[in-house]
């Protein structure tokens, strides 16, 4: 079904690695586009990824690797982003190959700070990419164990089924298990909701607060999580299904949780700014903070999680006392 269509990575992290890693498993041939000039020629040396993932060994015979987004955007029928949402556009700017034909799958979990919308939205509102050309790729999943080869599963949104099941079945692999849904809307909010839970998560634990605690915030979450989606895009969905409950699970609680890490340092008294200089990796969740409070002023979801970590984030606000207040909240 997939043998002559071609497909591109975009980003150089650790998730457009783990997705190259499973594409290959399946494709005779991927372009991967990433910025990194000292990465790519390590790639074409060595085999690996010298900065994210670099257990990872690849037929370097299956990868076109480019530092031009338009060779690789010019190469593929399906493109699947895999980059920081804070920087997506930045990268789109560069394009003049136009998207238009394209089959886009975001593999992003975040809002863009440029739209304040999610990423298959912002596709379709600044660039006229129909929904039924966009996709999402979501969890639960973490691409550290995509790379130690553990069962893991990934849950595919389109709003054209076909185009889902090319991406699930080229995914899918001996350790990778796949299952497709048309709650685009709903899964990508979803992804991004659930990095702020975890930062959440990670506070708490950098506070002192332990799994008893972990447990009411992460049942309080999911709940909260539902009531926002609702109101952003009211269709029926099983709130616990894999793709909102598994995901927020394994973000809340994994060692692997880039956004845990980074609540767990701010728990700890790290500023923002610190927390963010010592980690190699970006927090999606920080962003997804502001964009997710400045959303519900519309919206008027009871959001007692969210607006804590905002109050944490962006008004500077003591997080000992957030968080002791946080508790008379939850049930």
């Amino acid at each position: 079904m997939t043998e002559n269509i071609k497909f591109a990575v975009i980003g150089g992290g650790s998730w457009a690695t783990a997705i190259a890693k499973m594409l290959c498993v399946n494709l005779t041939e991927i372009s991967w586009y990433m910025r990194n000039d000292a990465a790519i020629e390590h790639i074409k040396t060595y085999k690996h990824n010298p900065n994210y993932l670099s257990s990872v060994e690849f037929d370097t015979q299956k990868l076109k690797l480019t530092n031009d987004i338009n060779e690789a955007v010019a190469y593929a029928d399906y493109i699947i982003f895999a980059i920081p949402s804070a920087f997506l556009e930045g990268e789109l700017e560069k394009l003049t190959v136009s998207l238009k034909d394209k089959i886009i799958f975001s593999a992003i979990k975040g809002i863009v700070p440029e739209t304040s919308l999610i990423v298959g939205e912002h596709f379709h509102v600044k660039y006229d990419i129909p929904y039924y050309n966009i996709g999402v790729i979501s969890g639960p999943c973490h691409a550290e164990e995509v790379a130690m080869e553990r069962l893991s599963y990934l849950t595919i949104a389109c709003g054209d089924s076909d185009k889902a099941k090319i991406i699930a079945d080229t995914l899918a692999g001996n350790y990778i298990k796949t299952k497709i849904t048309d709650d685009i809307i709903g899964t990508e909010y979803a992804a991004m909701l659930k990095n702020i839970y975890a930062i959440a998560a990670g506070m708490a634990h950098g506070l002192g607060y332990g799994d008893n605690f972990q447990s009411v915030l992460m049942s309080n979450g999911i709940r909260e999580m539902k009531k926002f989606i609702k109101k952003v895009h009211k269709m029926k969905r099983n709130i616990n299904d894999s793709a909102y409950l598994g995901d927020l699970l394994v973000t809340g609680y994994s060692v692997f949780s880039r956004n845990r890490m980074f609540g767990n340092m701010i728990g700890k008294g790290y500023t923002v700014k610190s927390a963010m200089m010592e980690m190699s990796m970006v927090a999606e969740g920080y962003y997804a903070t502001k964009s997710a409070y400045k959303l519900n002023q519309a919206y008027g979801a009871k959001t007692p999680i969210i607006d804590a970590v905002y109050e944490v984030l962006y008004e500077g606000k003591d997080a000992k006392t957030i968080f002791k207040k946080l508790t008379d909240k939850l049930d």
